[in-house]
């Protein structure tokens, strides 16, 4: 981004903190083409107004990110207990490897799902509870997520410090 370009958007940014309630909520209309939720904060009026026009300038959210932000919103508006994870979302022909008692097992991202050993799964879970005979988080299994730390590994680490 050009000086000037970044330049001007720093006077705007800074220009909307200036602004009263009302103007700030004339902006708000302005911009989202919709009245403000009615009692927005101050705070969160800004939040928005400067978000806007930084979108403006460099661009809003990716499709995949909007999309999984419409998932994780209707899971919460339906009250889903379910736990809200983050998907991890790999294109088709990744390679996914993991040695389990000496085997190297491969597993390829296809378009509906994960391919092993020619059968296509649904999820890494399946895979792993193939694999292994006992079930397992897929993608932990696999190595895309951290262990979780066992709380008494955690009191033993803060001790040593």
């Amino acid at each position: 981004m050009d000086g000037s370009l970044q330049t001007d958007l720093e006077a705007k940014l800074i220009g909307i903190e200036n602004l009263g309630l009302p103007e700030l909520r004339a902006e708000w209309r302005r911009l989202y083409r919709k009245p403000p939720p009615h009692r927005l904060s101050r705070d969160l009026l800004i939040r928005g107004i400067a978000y806007k026009i930084q979108e403006a300038v460099h661009g809003g959210l990716s499709k995949p990110t909007l999309r999984r932000l419409k998932i994780v919103s209707d899971q919460s508006a339906s009250g889903a207990e379910r736990k809200l994870e983050r998907q991890a979302a790999f294109k088709p022909g990744t390679k996914l490897l993991r040695e389990w008692n000496g085997t190297t097992h491969e597993v390829q991202v296809v378009a509906d799902g994960f391919e092993w050993r020619g059968q296509t799964y649904a999820s890494l879970s399946k895979i792993a509870k193939a694999i292994t005979g006992a079930h397992w988080s897929g993608p932990r299994f696999f190595g895309l997520r951290a262990r979780t730390q066992s709380p008494t590994s955690r009191l033993r680490e803060s001790k040593n410090v």
